[in-house]
Protein backbone atom coordinates (compact mmCIF):
# COMPACT_ATOMS: atom_id res chain seq x y z
CA UNK A 1 0.00 0.00 0.00
CA UNK A 2 1.44 3.44 -0.85
CA UNK A 3 0.16 6.71 0.46
CA UNK A 4 0.39 9.61 -2.29
CA UNK A 5 2.27 12.98 -1.17
CA UNK A 6 0.95 16.13 -2.02
CA UNK A 7 3.30 18.01 -4.23
CA UNK A 8 5.25 20.88 -3.07
CA UNK A 9 4.43 24.65 -3.61
CA UNK A 10 6.23 27.68 -2.73
CA UNK A 11 5.81 28.68 0.97
CA UNK A 12 2.98 30.99 1.62
CA UNK A 13 2.80 33.82 4.69
CA UNK A 14 1.64 36.98 5.52
CA UNK A 15 4.32 38.51 7.35
CA UNK A 16 7.95 37.79 8.51
CA UNK A 17 8.56 37.14 12.18
CA UNK A 18 12.11 38.72 13.57
CA UNK A 19 13.23 37.41 16.55
CA UNK A 20 17.04 38.21 18.71
CA UNK A 21 19.41 37.05 20.77
CA UNK A 22 22.71 38.63 22.78
CA UNK A 23 25.90 38.00 21.00
CA UNK A 24 29.12 37.98 24.05
CA UNK A 25 31.16 40.84 22.75
CA UNK A 26 33.94 40.04 23.98
CA UNK A 27 34.39 36.85 22.95
CA UNK A 28 32.33 37.38 19.64
CA UNK A 29 30.61 34.65 20.99
CA UNK A 30 26.26 34.83 19.16
CA UNK A 31 23.39 32.76 20.39
CA UNK A 32 23.22 29.68 17.68
CA UNK A 33 19.84 28.31 16.71
CA UNK A 34 19.35 24.97 16.04
CA UNK A 35 16.38 24.06 13.48
CA UNK A 36 16.98 20.95 14.06
CA UNK A 37 16.22 21.00 17.78
CA UNK A 38 14.24 23.91 17.55
CA UNK A 39 12.87 24.55 14.31
CA UNK A 40 9.33 24.08 14.98
CA UNK A 41 8.84 26.39 17.94
CA UNK A 42 5.17 27.99 18.66
CA UNK A 43 5.57 31.21 16.53
CA UNK A 44 4.75 32.86 19.97
CA UNK A 45 6.69 31.55 22.30
CA UNK A 46 10.53 31.41 21.06
CA UNK A 47 13.52 29.28 22.80
CA UNK A 48 15.71 31.18 25.45
CA UNK A 49 17.56 33.33 24.84
CA UNK A 50 15.49 34.69 21.90
CA UNK A 51 13.44 38.05 22.17
CA UNK A 52 10.27 38.32 20.29
CA UNK A 53 10.63 41.62 18.16
CA UNK A 54 7.72 41.01 16.63
CA UNK A 55 5.97 41.25 13.35
CA UNK A 56 8.36 43.11 10.77
CA UNK A 57 8.21 44.77 6.92
CA UNK A 58 10.07 44.92 3.91
CA UNK A 59 12.52 42.50 5.38
CA UNK A 60 15.05 41.79 2.67
CA UNK A 61 18.23 39.62 2.51
CA UNK A 62 21.18 40.33 0.22
CA UNK A 63 23.84 37.90 -0.55
CA UNK A 64 27.34 40.01 -2.03
CA UNK A 65 29.11 37.07 -2.45
CA UNK A 66 31.21 37.39 -5.35
CA UNK A 67 32.06 34.47 -7.24
CA UNK A 68 34.70 34.86 -10.19
CA UNK A 69 36.36 32.21 -12.80
CA UNK A 70 39.58 31.37 -12.02
CA UNK A 71 41.74 30.84 -15.46
CA UNK A 72 44.36 29.15 -16.75
CA UNK A 73 46.29 28.43 -20.26
CA UNK A 74 46.84 30.60 -23.35
CA UNK A 75 44.49 31.43 -24.16
CA UNK A 76 42.90 31.43 -20.76
CA UNK A 77 39.90 29.13 -19.95
CA UNK A 78 38.11 28.51 -17.35
CA UNK A 79 39.41 25.83 -15.23
CA UNK A 80 36.80 26.33 -11.93
CA UNK A 81 34.96 29.01 -9.75
CA UNK A 82 36.28 30.23 -6.29
CA UNK A 83 34.64 33.17 -3.76
CA UNK A 84 36.63 35.74 -3.77
CA UNK A 85 34.32 37.86 -1.32
CA UNK A 86 31.54 36.37 1.46
CA UNK A 87 29.26 38.84 2.43
CA UNK A 88 25.47 39.33 3.37
CA UNK A 89 23.23 42.01 4.43
CA UNK A 90 19.72 42.12 5.48
CA UNK A 91 17.21 45.12 5.58
CA UNK A 92 13.75 45.92 7.46
CA UNK A 93 11.39 47.62 8.85
CA UNK A 94 10.02 47.26 12.59
CA UNK A 95 6.20 46.92 12.96
CA UNK A 96 6.69 47.56 16.55
CA UNK A 97 8.37 50.64 18.64
CA UNK A 98 10.41 49.12 21.63
CA UNK A 99 13.47 49.61 23.49
CA UNK A 100 15.31 46.73 21.77
CA UNK A 101 14.15 47.77 18.33
CA UNK A 102 14.85 51.38 19.04
CA UNK A 103 18.59 49.65 19.95
CA UNK A 104 18.99 47.63 17.25
CA UNK A 105 17.39 50.51 14.41
CA UNK A 106 19.58 52.96 16.10
CA UNK A 107 22.65 51.52 14.71
CA UNK A 108 24.83 52.99 17.85
CA UNK A 109 24.52 53.13 21.85
CA UNK A 110 20.91 54.00 22.80
CA UNK A 111 20.17 56.45 25.87
CA UNK A 112 17.69 55.95 28.88
CA UNK A 113 15.89 59.03 29.11
CA UNK A 114 16.89 58.88 33.25
CA UNK A 115 14.39 61.07 35.27
CA UNK A 116 17.09 64.13 35.97
CA UNK A 117 18.33 65.61 39.01
CA UNK A 118 16.91 69.00 40.67
CA UNK A 119 18.01 71.37 38.83
CA UNK A 120 20.21 69.60 36.24
CA UNK A 121 21.66 71.56 33.69
CA UNK A 122 19.48 70.57 30.13
CA UNK A 123 21.56 67.95 27.75
CA UNK A 124 20.36 66.34 24.69
CA UNK A 125 20.46 62.86 25.69
CA UNK A 126 19.20 63.86 29.16
CA UNK A 127 20.97 65.77 32.24
CA UNK A 128 22.17 64.52 35.18
CA UNK A 129 19.94 61.75 36.55
CA UNK A 130 18.82 61.76 40.54
CA UNK A 131 20.28 59.15 42.79
CA UNK A 132 19.45 55.54 41.66
CA UNK A 133 17.28 53.20 44.56
CA UNK A 134 18.96 50.34 45.84
CA UNK A 135 17.14 46.84 45.66
CA UNK A 136 16.68 46.07 49.25
CA UNK A 137 16.82 42.83 49.55
CA UNK A 138 18.24 39.32 47.67
CA UNK A 139 14.27 38.33 47.21
CA UNK A 140 14.11 40.11 43.96
CA UNK A 141 13.52 38.63 40.71
CA UNK A 142 13.28 38.92 36.78
CA UNK A 143 9.49 40.75 37.27
CA UNK A 144 9.53 41.71 40.80
CA UNK A 145 11.89 44.67 41.97
CA UNK A 146 12.17 45.00 46.04
CA UNK A 147 12.97 48.75 46.72
CA UNK A 148 10.89 48.91 50.26
CA UNK A 149 9.86 52.22 51.52
CA UNK A 150 11.09 53.64 48.07
CA UNK A 151 8.34 52.49 46.29
CA UNK A 152 6.62 55.50 47.38
CA UNK A 153 8.99 57.31 44.93
CA UNK A 154 7.63 55.18 42.05
CA UNK A 155 4.03 55.10 40.08
CA UNK A 156 1.99 52.74 38.58
CA UNK A 157 2.85 52.65 34.70
CA UNK A 158 6.40 54.22 35.13
CA UNK A 159 9.56 53.07 33.43
CA UNK A 160 12.63 52.14 34.49
CA UNK A 161 15.80 51.12 34.07
CA UNK A 162 17.76 48.36 36.32
CA UNK A 163 22.02 47.43 36.06
CA UNK A 164 24.87 48.39 38.26
CA UNK A 165 26.80 51.44 39.31
CA UNK A 166 29.22 52.44 36.85
CA UNK A 167 32.73 52.67 38.80
CA UNK A 168 35.38 53.33 36.08
CA UNK A 169 34.93 49.99 34.13
CA UNK A 170 35.96 50.22 30.62
CA UNK A 171 34.73 47.99 27.52
CA UNK A 172 31.54 46.43 26.81
CA UNK A 173 29.25 47.57 29.48
CA UNK A 174 25.76 46.72 30.56
CA UNK A 175 23.90 43.41 32.05
CA UNK A 176 22.35 40.77 29.68
CA UNK A 177 23.73 42.78 26.25
CA UNK A 178 26.30 44.68 25.64
CA UNK A 179 24.66 48.09 25.78
CA UNK A 180 27.83 50.48 25.04
CA UNK A 181 31.26 50.35 25.10
CA UNK A 182 33.28 52.61 27.30
CA UNK A 183 37.22 53.59 26.37
CA UNK A 184 37.81 55.35 29.74
CA UNK A 185 36.22 56.66 32.39
CA UNK A 186 37.02 60.19 31.71
CA UNK A 187 35.22 59.77 28.06
CA UNK A 188 31.83 58.92 30.28
CA UNK A 189 32.47 62.00 33.05
CA UNK A 190 32.50 58.77 35.83
CA UNK A 191 29.02 59.16 35.62
CA UNK A 192 27.89 57.10 38.34
CA UNK A 193 24.75 56.83 36.19
CA UNK A 194 26.39 56.02 33.05
CA UNK A 195 25.55 51.96 33.12
CA UNK A 196 21.92 52.59 34.27
CA UNK A 197 21.70 55.50 31.35
CA UNK A 198 22.81 53.06 28.41
CA UNK A 199 20.99 49.06 29.95
CA UNK A 200 18.74 47.31 27.97
CA UNK A 201 17.71 45.89 31.11
CA UNK A 202 14.59 47.91 31.13
CA UNK A 203 10.89 47.47 32.07
CA UNK A 204 7.26 48.72 33.37
CA UNK A 205 5.76 49.18 36.50
CA UNK A 206 2.45 47.25 36.34
CA UNK A 207 1.63 46.77 40.26
CA UNK A 208 3.32 48.14 43.78
CA UNK A 209 2.52 46.56 46.73
CA UNK A 210 4.22 46.31 49.73
CA UNK A 211 7.54 48.00 48.61
CA UNK A 212 7.82 45.51 45.73
CA UNK A 213 7.54 47.32 42.04
CA UNK A 214 5.96 44.54 39.78
CA UNK A 215 7.57 44.54 35.90
CA UNK A 216 5.11 43.68 33.30
CA UNK A 217 7.77 41.94 31.65
CA UNK A 218 10.78 39.98 32.61
CA UNK A 219 13.94 41.88 33.11
CA UNK A 220 16.93 41.13 29.43
CA UNK A 221 19.20 40.14 32.14
CA UNK A 222 16.64 38.32 34.51
CA UNK A 223 17.23 37.86 38.80
CA UNK A 224 19.44 41.03 39.30
CA UNK A 225 22.62 40.73 40.39
CA UNK A 226 24.07 42.03 43.55
CA UNK A 227 24.77 45.54 43.49
CA UNK A 228 21.80 46.41 41.22
CA UNK A 229 19.89 49.85 41.60
CA UNK A 230 16.90 51.12 39.65
CA UNK A 231 16.13 54.41 38.28
CA UNK A 232 12.69 55.76 36.57
CA UNK A 233 13.30 56.70 33.12
CA UNK A 234 10.79 58.78 30.83
CA UNK A 235 11.58 57.15 27.60
CA UNK A 236 14.48 56.29 24.83
CA UNK A 237 17.08 58.38 22.92
CA UNK A 238 19.47 57.36 20.19
CA UNK A 239 21.74 59.52 18.44
CA UNK A 240 23.31 60.24 15.10
CA UNK A 241 26.89 59.25 15.22
CA UNK A 242 29.17 57.54 17.78
CA UNK A 243 31.55 54.81 18.20
CA UNK A 244 29.68 51.73 18.96
CA UNK A 245 27.99 49.70 16.68
CA UNK A 246 25.07 47.16 17.94
CA UNK A 247 25.84 43.90 17.31
CA UNK A 248 22.95 40.94 18.08
CA UNK A 249 22.05 37.50 16.99
CA UNK A 250 19.13 37.37 15.13
CA UNK A 251 16.24 34.75 13.37
CA UNK A 252 13.84 35.35 10.87
CA UNK A 253 11.04 33.19 10.56
CA UNK A 254 8.59 33.04 7.16
CA UNK A 255 5.36 30.23 8.85
CA UNK A 256 4.04 29.53 5.81
CA UNK A 257 0.26 28.80 6.08
CA UNK A 258 0.49 25.06 4.66
CA UNK A 259 2.52 23.81 6.94
CA UNK A 260 5.97 24.85 6.15
CA UNK A 261 8.62 27.11 7.27
CA UNK A 262 11.40 28.80 6.30
CA UNK A 263 13.83 30.09 8.81
CA UNK A 264 16.96 32.28 8.17
CA UNK A 265 19.67 32.43 11.03
CA UNK A 266 22.16 35.38 10.66
CA UNK A 267 24.29 34.57 14.04
CA UNK A 268 26.37 37.57 13.60
CA UNK A 269 24.93 40.87 12.38
CA UNK A 270 25.88 44.18 13.07
CA UNK A 271 24.14 47.61 12.26
CA UNK A 272 25.20 49.32 9.41
CA UNK A 273 23.31 52.49 9.29
CA UNK A 274 22.04 54.91 11.90
CA UNK A 275 18.56 55.63 13.25
CA UNK A 276 15.88 55.66 10.14
CA UNK A 277 11.88 55.86 10.11
CA UNK A 278 9.77 54.81 7.11
CA UNK A 279 6.54 56.64 7.09
CA UNK A 280 3.55 55.54 4.85
CA UNK A 281 -0.18 57.08 5.02
CA UNK A 282 -2.38 54.86 6.46
CA UNK A 283 -5.32 53.81 3.98
CA UNK A 284 -9.60 54.18 5.51
CA UNK A 285 -9.05 56.59 8.17
CA UNK A 286 -11.55 58.72 9.13
CA UNK A 287 -12.40 61.59 6.97
CA UNK A 288 -12.36 65.36 8.10
CA UNK A 289 -9.24 65.08 9.95
CA UNK A 290 -6.91 68.14 10.28
CA UNK A 291 -4.27 65.44 8.03
CA UNK A 292 -4.22 62.18 7.09
CA UNK A 293 -3.20 59.83 9.72
CA UNK A 294 0.30 58.38 8.76
CA UNK A 295 2.66 54.97 10.00
CA UNK A 296 6.35 55.61 10.60
CA UNK A 297 8.47 51.98 11.08
CA UNK A 298 11.71 51.70 12.22
CA UNK A 299 14.02 51.05 9.40
CA UNK A 300 17.24 49.25 10.26
CA UNK A 301 19.87 47.52 8.39
CA UNK A 302 22.47 45.23 9.29
CA UNK A 303 25.67 43.42 7.50
CA UNK A 304 26.74 39.50 8.68
CA UNK A 305 29.78 38.97 10.08
CA UNK A 306 31.31 35.06 9.91
CA UNK A 307 30.99 32.14 12.50
CA UNK A 308 32.65 28.78 12.18
CA UNK A 309 30.22 25.93 11.59
CA UNK A 310 31.05 22.77 13.83
CA UNK A 311 30.06 20.24 11.48
CA UNK A 312 33.19 21.30 9.13
CA UNK A 313 34.64 24.16 10.01
CA UNK A 314 33.28 26.08 7.33
CA UNK A 315 33.20 30.21 7.40
CA UNK A 316 29.57 31.09 7.03
CA UNK A 317 27.44 34.19 7.52
CA UNK A 318 24.43 33.30 7.24
CA UNK A 319 21.85 29.81 7.71
CA UNK A 320 18.75 28.97 5.72
CA UNK A 321 16.48 26.34 6.87
CA UNK A 322 13.14 24.86 4.95
CA UNK A 323 11.41 22.75 6.84
CA UNK A 324 8.06 21.04 4.56
CA UNK A 325 4.64 20.92 5.41
CA UNK A 326 3.24 17.19 6.52
CA UNK A 327 3.18 14.83 3.70
CA UNK A 328 4.78 17.40 1.21
CA UNK A 329 6.93 15.72 -1.46
CA UNK A 330 10.14 16.25 -1.41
Amino acid sequence: MSIALTNATAPIAGRVRAYFAPVDRATSAPSIFDPAQSGTFPIDTPPAPWLDLGWIANFARKAETKVNPLRSGAPAIVQTQVRTEVEATVSLEFESWGKIQLALSSGSDQMNLLATATGAVANGSGGVAGTAVPLVNSDSTSTTLDVGSASANFAVGELVAVDIDYAGQTGYVGSGVSAAYVASAAAVNSDINYIRRVTLNVGRIVSIASGILTLGSPLLAGTPAAGMKVSPLTGFCDREGGRFFQEWSALFVFDGEQGDRVLYHYPRLQAMQGSAEIVSALTGTATGLAAPLERMRLAAAFRALPVTDANDSAQVVCFRSYLPGPMRAV
